[in-house]
């Protein structure tokens, strides 16, 4: 071992310098750099001062005045954590965005959402630098077992780190300087008992089949190894990484709590039932034409060719093979390094790969409600019932009428539709740094970031084939498309939609029709920074004994987007779209301590931030700026205070997304025999008077939005406020309290109208700014389908605002004095909601979503959050045992509420979310140096998520629950080790 070490030393500084030079020869072509914000003391440096984050001030006693919650890589470990986001989302600052538990209609994405004010409003960094485009920053690409911390500022930072930073910063620290080898291995696994009472009432009243009582599932792989070599003269180190993790799928009919779609039903919604979509497996047909326009029928499941009224005893459940945790398989590769060549000059640089490929699975796909098919007249798959209830008198006729046809294929031959995502992500910067004079250091470097998204959306229905195949004609006693006989398409299979699984093999072949997209999303950053030590030129004030320090900067980046897609998704809606833009900025920032060690001053200092920006697609430059005070009467206690302005210029998928077509939770008020809304309310949603009382209902409480970039944004502008104090009492060594008080204001807030608010406000208020965003489908009048959906591309909306209070702790208790028992380390972090306001248009009026949940107020927002750990650390056997435990608050209803933005039709079953308790434990082992052990059990008393019904569940609900919230899985247990060699 010894003979190995120094030979990784002596091949240290060599390897240090070829790398070096790599980062610095290939990305120079393109003369673009990052801004570098060394964010740790651990980087080796030609200089002793470090940068906390949130600031860009060197100084070896800087303190932040920002708002700080700190997780240690010890708690990636101790929660068993694969997926870094899931550490986060534990923290009460932070609302869960796009995880491994969301399935049909998943980007594949890990994103972070700090004060539930969106990932577009939270800057990603790694070690003081950008990640990744903003809203591409897919944290997926950051391996858990090599970060050593993550520092989370929860108040802004963009006069610090550009617009991007309204919420706050995450920060990802990761380990380098690696000297040697270390591997990391990780396994899990989860662990249920289906025993939810009324679930499994539910499935077994609606004659589905009940998952078994006992499930073991979820396995994850994680391996991950590091290999480091310090240069000989210690002026330098390489550090390599690769790693493998993989998740296995887990599909919903695993669970009692989401093997069926839950819809409401009863009195003032007092239950649910097994629900489902319209589009069924024997065949619903909306007759759109013919002498019996407007009825809805179904096909009998004896599969006799006859049709009868259509019913809800005809719903597919299409739950069953939906994933509540997707399939994913990830591969990371990277370096770091970095150089002394001299005490001037500083070399470093990283590499940084990733390649992730995950799948999600719905039910088979269908002939779906929406789109107007034409069927024949003497199509002979027809029964003559069944011609002539569609035809009347033109029956045998080569007449065609329209028709709506939900037809699910799920015969011999068909297979679920799958959604193949692959995102691959390379990252590359490299810099100078090091000393000028006396008290200057600067720091010059590039970044270059790439995402690419490679998506193949299999096993989906092609309309324009299911419209040949429906147009069929007898041809010597055989069915045969129209289209073979007149030569426009010869390999098209007639499709017998008229009884149940009525298709052949071959006509499945030919219905399924993959699609592609492929998108590329760049990043160039270029920038250069000065800092200053004015303290030894004597700018100081007369009361303290240190000076005041100084950082400048100039940064320049570019951000580039093309998303192309196959002619099939454009035909399905998918726009290809690409566009870019170019921001150049200046900015500057002073550290000012006013008074130190004076009576009952113990410190008082000022820091005030500037940047001014400007975006070639902008007229004006924008400025952000930001004022922070400190003032310690005693070393016990501190406070802090600041003030944030932020204009946050659109991002490059904000403004250029494709616009597509997506599903959305929500119901038609003008749908169906009998709509809840009035004709003349109606017509302002576009209903015509001969539609009015037959537009069929969104299937399964599900209509389509389009959603999308927009060219003509303008910048938000937002203000941040903190006020706290930090506790350290020195009677009593080892605690520390800190809390602070935050206001975020956002106006001009760019997004897109969610469609219930656009649907309530439209029928309520004839509102004409909400009425025009119907696009309804023109021949039926639906809002689903290809023709009818609800335009929710982004937009300036009005404003969001939200504040709180933040309380965090942390106390090591000696127990010493009792003996050899080591001591117990508590921390604890919680967040008070005191407000979360939103205004959809300006002027309008806004709701507060404080303690609600709901299709307009998206997830739950409770009052109150926190997490609280306790670690025994035993010294006899170098082990610690854990315990955690999660509350998260209870939360109402938001349709219950008198709030006419938010009111709706009464809902008893769901009208509260009960607050939740977990508990999770967990060991570790020091066996001998080289080896530690680790073990643990998330949500150990296997609690059952929040069972609600689908047509409540806003973005990110999936399984009849909020899974990044509440525990999908149940119990969930892990094993792993740490190896260093």
């Amino acid at each position: 071992m010894r003979n190995n070490k120094e030979r990784l030393r002596a091949y240290g500084g060599a390897a240090a310098i070829a790398l070096l030079s790599g980062l610095a020869a290939a990305p120079l072509a393109s003369a673009q750099t990052t801004a570098q914000a060394p964010a740790g003391a651990e980087e080796a440096s030609t200089v002793d001062a470090v940068v906390v984050t949130g600031s860009r001030i060197k100084r070896p006693n800087l303190v932040s005045a920002s708002p700080m919650t700190v997780v240690g890589g010890d708690e990636v470990k101790l929660q068993g954590a694969t997926s870094i986001d899931s550490v986060l989302n534990r923290l009460p600052q932070f609302t869960a965005d796009s995880n491994e538990n969301g399935s049909n209609g998943s980007d594949g994405t890990a994103r972070v959402n700090l004060r539930n004010m969106g990932s577009s409003r939270v800057l990603v960094l790694v070690d003081g630098q950008r990640m990744l485009p903003t809203e591409a920053a897919d944290v997926n690409f950051i391996p858990s077992a090599l970060v050593d911390r993550v520092d989370v500022v929860t108040g802004g930072a963009s006069a610090v780190y550009g617009s991007d930073a309204v919420s706050g910063v995450v920060n990802f620290i990761l380990r380098k300087n690696l000297d040697g080898l270390r591997l990391d291995a990780q396994y899990s696994l989860a662990q249920h008992t289906n025993d939810a009472d009324y679930p499994r009432s539910l499935i077994s009243q609606a004659n589905y089949k009940l998952p078994k009582k006992h499930v073991t599932d979820g396995e994850k792989i994680d391996v991950n190894l590091a290999i480091g070599m310090n240069a000989p003269s210690g002026k330098g180190n390489v550090t390599f990484y690769v790693g493998y993790r993989e998740m296995k799928p887990v599909t919903q009919d695993s669970r009692d709590y989401s093997a069926c779609g839950l819809n409401l039903t009863g009195t003032n919604s007092n239950a649910l039932v097994c629900g489902g979509s319209s589009n069924n497996e024997y065949g619903l047909f909306t007759l759109l034409s013919g002498p019996n326009a407007g009825q809805t029928l179904n096909n009998t499941k004896d599969g006799n060719k006859t049709w009868v009224p259509y019913d809800s005893s005809f719903l597919y459940n299409y739950a069953p093979t939906n994933y509540i945790q997707r399939s994913d398989s990830r591969y990371t590769a990277g370096a770091f390094a970095h150089y002394e060549i001299s005490p001037a000059v500083e070399a470093y640089g990283s590499l940084m790969f990733m390649d992730d490929h995950t799948f999600s699975q719905a039910a088979p796909s269908a002939l779906f409600q929406g789109t107007t098919f034409k069927i024949n007249c003497d199509n002979p798959l027809m029964s003559a019932s069944q011609a002539a209830t569609l035809c009347g008198s033109a029956a045998g006729t080569s007449v065609s009428q329209d028709t709506f046809i939900g037809y699910r294929l799920t015969g011999p031959g068909s297979s679920p539709r799958r959604d193949d995502l692959r995102h691959t992500d390379y990252r590359i910067n490299a810099g100078l740094r090091g000393k000028l004079a006396q008290g200057w250091t600067y720091d010059a470097s590039f970044l270059f970031s790439t995402v690419i998204l490679d998506e193949s959306y299999k096993n989906n229905v092609d309309n324009a084939k299911a419209m040949k195949a429906l147009q069929v004609v007898n041809v010597g006693g055989t069915p045969t498309c129209k289209s073979v006989v007149d030569g426009t398409d010869p390999n098209c299979v007639p499709i017998d939609v008229f009884k149940y699984q009525g298709l052949s093999a071959a006509a499945y072949k030919y219905l399924y029709a993959p699609t592609f997209t492929h998108g590329v999303q760049r990043e160039k950053v270029l920038s250069a920074s000065l800092n200053g030590d004015l303290g030894q030129y004597g700018v100081k004030t007369p009361w303290a004994e240190d000076g005041a320090a100084l950082a400048l900067g100039v940064e320049h980046r570019r951000e580039e987007l093309k998303f192309e897609a196959d002619a099939l998704a454009q035909a399905a809606g998918t726009k290809e779209s690409s566009g870019a833009f170019s921001v150049s900025e200046l900015y500057g920032e002073v550290d000012l301590p006013l008074v130190q060690d004076a009576p009952f001053i113990k410190a008082l200092s000022l820091n005030a931030g500037y940047r001014t920006s400007k975006y070639d697609y902008l007229d004006d430059r924008v400025s952000t700026y930001k004022v922070e005070l400190q003032y310690a009467p005693t070393s016990d206690v501190r406070f802090r205070a600041s003030y944030n302005r932020a204009v946050r210029a659109a991002n490059i998928s904000e403004l250029y997304a494709p616009q597509g077509l997506g599903n959305v939770a929500a119901v038609d008020p003008c749908s169906g025999p009998t709509p809840k809304a009035s004709a003349a309310a109606c017509a302002l949603t576009g209903v015509t008077a001969a539609q009015y009382g037959k537009i069929p209902d969104c299937p399964a409480e599900t209509c389509v939005t389009q959603g999308g970039g927009n060219p003509n944004l303008k910048p938000e502008v937002a203000d941040t406020r903190t006020a706290g104090v930090v506790l350290t009492p020195s009677f009593l060594p080892g605690f520390s309290m800190s809390l602070d008080y935050f206001d975020i204001y956002v106006d001009q807030y760019i997004g897109a109208v969610d469609a219930p608010t656009v649907i309530n406000q439209c029928v309520q208020t004839s509102n004409p700014y909400f009425c025009s965003l119907f696009h309804r489908d023109p021949t039926s009048g639906v809002l689903f389908g290809e023709r009818g959906y609800i335009i929710a591309t982004n937009q300036n909306t009005g404003f969001l605002q939200t504040s709180g209070l933040d309380v965090t702790g942390e106390y090591r208790l000696d127990l010493s004095s009792l003996g050899d028992y080591g001591d117990v380390d508590f921390s604890f972090v919680g967040t008070y909601l005191n407000s979360r306001k939103i205004e959809q248009l300006p002027g309008l009026g806004a709701y507060n979503c404080k303690g609600l949940f709901g299709p307009t107020c998206g997830q739950p927002n409770p009052a109150w959050r926190h997490q609280m750990r306790a670690t025994w650390n035993l010294p006899w056997i170098a082990a610690s045992l854990s315990a955690n435990w999660r509350y998260f608050g209870s939360a109402d209803l938001s349709s219950n509420d008198s709030n006419p933005f938010l009111q709706g039709d009464y809902v008893e079953i769901n009208r509260k979310i009960k607050a939740y308790n977990y508990l999770d434990f967990a060991a570790t082992w020091k066996v001998r140096e080289q080896l530690t052990l680790r073990g643990g059990i998330n949500n150990a008393f296997d609690k059952d998520p929040p069972v609600i019904a689908a047509g409540l569940l806003s973005s990110f609900g999936n399984g009849n629950t909020y899974p990044g919230v509440y525990d999908p899985m149940g119990r969930t247990m892990f094993v792993g080790l740490t190896m260093d060699f």
